[in-house]
């Protein structure tokens, strides 16, 4: 990002400074004194933390402010305010449900009709639940923000995978 006084300029684009002198769109090609001239300055912004994790804001010049979100809950009744932890189990519960439902009709119609159900989705489905509970469980194991960032499941270029959240068995066939 560049700035000239307190405006940000773009790269591309023609710019008027205070004297009213426009500039044309190629001036980020100018050299480093040509641009201090112009009182042109770089600003490089911070990188943003993981909005899953905190809550952030720049300001005019790309300086992140960053909160770390609450683990656990605060307030009751009306004034709940759910915190970093029930919003990931509650994230669990949807996708495990989700998953699940992809292959409730193999009970439905064993209810209809009697027809067995495969074995191959009662394992499936037996594998989700427990993975699922295995997920809660990390999550409420977790004490600090660095301990459920380190939950999400991440690949390296090797291809091995690290963390636990999200990584859901696949159905055999």
């Amino acid at each position: 990002m560049w700035k000239y006084g307190d405006r940000t300029i773009k790269p591309g684009q023609a710019w008027t400074d205070s004297s009213g002198v426009r500039h044309p769109k190629n001036w980020h090609i100018w050299s480093n004194a040509e641009k201090t001239k112009y009182n042109i300055k770089e600003v490089i912004e911070d990188r943003p933390p993981d909005s899953r994790l905190y809550s952030w804001s720049m300001d005019k010049d790309g300086k992140i402010t960053s909160k770390a979100k609450a683990l656990e809950d605060s307030g009751s009744g009306e004034s709940l305010v759910l915190g970093l932890k029930s919003i990931l189990k509650n994230n669990v519960k949807d996708q495990q449900g989700s998953l699940l439902s992809q292959t409730d009709w193999a009970y439905i119609r064993h209810y209809d009709s009697g027809t067995e159900v495969p074995a191959n989705i009662e394992t499936w489905r037996n594998a989700i639940r427990a993975k699922a509970t295995e997920m809660e469980k990390a999550i409420d194991d977790c004490s600090s923000i660095s301990d459920v960032e380190k939950l999400w499941l991440v690949h390296d270029k090797d291809g091995n995978k690290s963390g636990i959240l999200y990584d859901w068995p696949e159905l055999e066939e």
